[in-house]
């Protein structure tokens, strides 16, 4: 028996983030620009000094080889920090194969309201196409108010290559899988497909199915380089209740609710999807295995806009190659148990919390979120010890509520981590519940004051805090003791509190942070005033339990007053 969701979740006992953000001459994106002199940081530091107690949760220190952190045992019960670990854990997705014979292919012709065939394994009755074999069959033509059926009982695979095929119906889905060991759905090179359905289905008594515009009860794999349109009238627009993989074509799909849903799991390898939905956009909500439920994006390029989530999974969402964009009512990226994103760009244009999972890994990607309310948030109502890890890569965040929102630990062990931060003081730039530690990377934080929080003062790396009044476009410069700059950045709004590491900042050094060539603050590193101090506390960082640390989170206490 394969693991039930809840108890994979019980697996799962931190909340890792891996995230790094890549602080450059001009970190824009129309959010903040920042650059050193010797390569690109960030700053923070805060006049008074609060003193540090160190944190009861303890986890065995696992090593690290450069950026990256790496700890089997930890990884094996706390949650992946890598993609490729994810996907081993998790039900094996299988690729259909899009290569075939066009020799020995079946061609179907659709001719408005009928079809006509001269091969075996289909049946043709008025407007509807039923194919009972497998084998390979070319469709081609216009199919209206009817649809194309497949309800093969054999061991093989149903291969449908679309090859300027419309289909349409006024009662139900278009193109439905009801029986096959699997299908793949080939769009032909310089082809243009469109499958629409009904905007109200009719069903037989007893019946809810089908309840996309491209329906499968089988896995299903859709490649190939022609187009494909479809439009979910009623309900989803591609639904497997198996899994889904997309592989290739030039995708667009239009749905009343969810977009492309993969009950097994959904897996993007190539190709171009471009999804608005209703509902969620990417979704995967296998909801009885544990190792099922899971979104991946190892290659191609998808665009979503979504009603609800831009990507929902049940288990786990993973991004390791490729282009995904999201613009979202609710969540940008969501997975119930992981979230892990170690290669490609990850954009979050719009959302209310823009990643969000029971374990966040930023090992890689490029990330780049706007949030309405916090960034990124590590939560969970199964997962005991949430956490967020930022081992490489690059991560932007701009948000109105708190920027890196940790119900546990939150650790940075590499790559380049911005936030630009809200700037009410019922929010904060970091929220921390556990223990907060930089060893690596290059962290810069601004926002409000009122809930800042700093990094934990057994930090491996040093940082510094401090309280700045800086409107909107000032230019903030951090300079050491000797007078030489640092970092600087551009504020993209009012900014009252900084935080920034990188390995050019030693604790218990001095260091002064300019506004527009003022006065400037000279501080402490390592010595953090107002706010929250570092790690630790309930929503707010009001105090509370602390977290476990995630894996390649080295001992240490945080920086709380």
């Amino acid at each position: 028996m394969r693991p039930s969701t809840t108890a994979r979740h019980l697996r799962h006992t931190a909340f890792a983030k891996a995230g790094a953000g890549v602080l450059a001459a001009s970190l824009g994106l129309g959010v903040l620009a920042a650059c050193s002199t010797d390569s690109a940081t960030a700053s923070g530091t805060s006049e008074e000094t609060g003193t540090s107690s160190a944190d009861d949760a303890t986890t065995d220190t696992p090593t690290t080889d450069g950026d990256a952190t790496t700890s089997t045992a930890a990884v094996a019960t706390t949650g992946s920090t890598t993609v490729a670990d994810a996907l081993a854990a998790n039900l094996a997705y299988e690729e259909g194969d899009a290569d075939y014979d066009a020799s020995s292919a079946v061609a179907i012709t659709l001719e408005g309201d009928t079809a006509s065939t001269d091969g075996d394994g289909v049946t043709v009755d008025g407007r509807t196409v039923t194919i009972t074999a497998s084998g390979t069959y070319v469709l081609s033509g216009t199919l209206t108010d009817g649809q194309v059926v497949v309800n093969s009982t054999d061991d093989g695979v149903v291969r449908l290559v679309l090859d300027g095929a419309d289909i349409t119906s006024s009662t139900t889905s278009p193109l439905q899988v009801t029986d096959a060991k699997s299908v793949v759905v080939v769009l032909a090179d310089g082809s243009e497909n469109a499958l629409t359905d009904a905007a109200t289905y009719v069903y037989a008594d007893g019946v809810d199915e089908p309840n996309a515009a491209l329906f499968s009860t089988a896995d299903l794999t859709i490649a190939g380089t022609g187009a494909l349109s479809v439009t979910g009238s009623a309900y989803d627009g591609i639904t497997s209740k198996d899994g889904l993989v997309i592989a290739g074509g030039d995708i667009t799909v239009t749905a009343v609710d969810d977009g492309v849903r993969g009950k097994d799991y959904l897996v993007v390898t190539g190709g171009t999807l471009t999804v608005e939905a209703g509902g969620d956009g990417l979704k995967s909500d296998d909801t009885e295995d544990g190792t099922a439920g899971y979104v991946a994006l190892l290659g191609g390029t998808a665009t979503v806009t979504a009603g609800d989530d831009g990507v929902a999974a049940q288990t786990d969402a993973l991004v390791a190659d490729g282009t995904l964009a999201v613009d979202a009512v609710d969540d940008g990226v969501k997975g119930e148990a992981e979230v892990v994103l170690d290669g490609g760009a990850v954009t979050v244009t719009a959302s209310t919390e823009g990643v969000e999972g029971a374990t966040v890994a930023l090992a890689g990607a490029t990330v780049d979120v706007t949030a309405s309310d916090d960034g990124i948030n590590a939560a969970s109502d199964v997962v005991a010890e949430p956490w967020i890890l930022v081992s490489a890569g690059s991560v932007l965040v701009s948000c109105d509520g708190d920027g890196i929102d940790a119900n546990g630990a939150f650790t940075v062990t590499g790559g380049d981590v911005v936030v630009n931060g809200p700037t009410n003081d019922g929010n904060g730039a970091f929220d921390v519940d556990g223990t907060f530690d930089v060893s690596g990377g290059t962290l810069l934080a601004v926002g409000s004051a009122g809930m800042a929080v700093a990094p934990s003062t057994e930090s491996s790396q040093g940082w510094l805090s401090a309280q700045v009044t800086a409107a909107a476009g000032s230019s903030v410069v951090v300079t050491d003791a000797s007078g030489a700059e640092i970092a600087s950045f551009t504020t993209a709004k009012q900014v009252a509190s900084v935080v920034y590491s990188s390995a050019e900042v030693t604790a218990g050094e001095s260091y002064t942070v300019t506004v527009d060539g003022g006065a400037g603050v000279t501080v402490t590193a390592g010595e953090h005033t107002g706010g929250m101090g570092g790690g630790g506390g309930m929503p707010g960082g009001m105090g509370g339990a602390d977290g476990e640390r995630p894996p390649g989170a080295p001992a240490g206490g945080d920086a709380r007053p």
